[in-house]
């Protein structure tokens, strides 16, 4: 996403955790590294937003400070919109452990016309997995003058997509990315969780959707956890679950297989279109239309 930016903000107080959220370890690195991990793969630019005098590990992104301290959302998200490079910034905040990239793409891609999509998940809007196009720093820099520092402020004075959560299942079904570590509870349900998304009898895989593909569906990576052992086939049932767009345009609509035209490059080593075949753990899967493939 070229015209897009990923902005991190880690610079609260984790008064409640005790100690700084971003510093936390997961999965052997520091928790702001896991995540930005995990959001390389969909941004060029990504920028974390910190707090006066914070000190981070070395990082793939750009770190940018609080003018002032502790001005709450509204002013990480200032600070990270003057500093991205991309007119729309995805706006998550440095303990989203399990965020979504199929969704984050689904936001970016409703950004068409609107100045912020926000998702709507339990009946609250959930502004700290937002985009917001850099058109919204006026509203916002006035707010944080007036020491509103609630992002909800915002969403009444300008075009705003609310995506319901109906919506948002069709990409992360349980909702998971809005998991947010506040407490040491928290933080130790997170890594039972991720714990379990790493054990034995899971396979997880990566799918890219390239070309045509990427236009049906809106999307262009999809991140699965399927059990083990999987094949191709339940990627495809996996994909029309998650995208029903997909069904009758490039895989069948019982999700058995590819259509006609559309094949299937595993790992950048191997064009694979028989849904029987094997996918082991991390695997990436491209779909591309045939042709594309030479």
């Amino acid at each position: 996403m070229s015209s897009s930016s990923a902005i991190i903000l880690a610079g609260g107080r984790s008064s409640r955790m005790g100690t700084p959220k971003a510093m936390l370890p997961f999965d052997g690195e520091p928790l702001i590294a896991h995540i930005v991990r995990s959001l390389a793969s969909t941004f060029d630019d990504i920028v974390i937003v910190a707090a006066p005098q914070q000190e981070l590990p070395s990082l793939r992104a750009r770190i940018v400070h609080d003018e002032v301290a502790y001005q709450g959302p509204v002013g990480g998200i200032v600070y990270g919109l003057q500093a991205a490079e991309g007119e729309l910034g995805f706006v998550t905040s440095c303990d989203s452990a399990f965020v979504n990239t199929s969704l984050v793409t689904h936001l970016l891609s409703s950004a068409h016309g609107f100045d912020v999509v926000v998702p709507r998940w339990d009946d609250r809007f959930q502004p700290l997995l937002s985009v917001y196009r850099k058109t919204v720093l006026p509203f916002l820099e006035s707010q944080l003058a007036r020491g509103e520092l609630r992002p909800v402020y915002l969403f009444d004075r300008v075009r705003t997509r609310v995506v319901e959560e109906e919506e948002i299942r069709r990409f992360d079904p349980e909702g998971t990315s809005f998991f947010n570590m506040n407490t040491p509870a928290d933080y130790e349900s997170a890594l039972r969780r991720w714990r379990e998304l790493r054990s034995e009898g899971a396979v997880a895989c990566t799918v890219e959707l390239l070309g045509a593909a990427q236009m049906v569906a809106h999307a262009r990576e999809v991140h699965l956890v399927l059990p083990d052992p999987a094949t191709l086939g339940d990627v495809f049932a996996a994909l029309v679950a998650r995208m029903p767009s997909l069904a009758g345009k490039v895989i069948a609509r019982d999700g058995a297989a590819l259509l006609e035209g559309y094949t299937c490059n595993v790992n950048a080593l191997a064009f694979v279109k028989s849904a029987s075949a094997r996918v082991a753990p991390g695997d990436n899967i491209a779909i591309v239309s045939a042709d594309a493939g030479g």
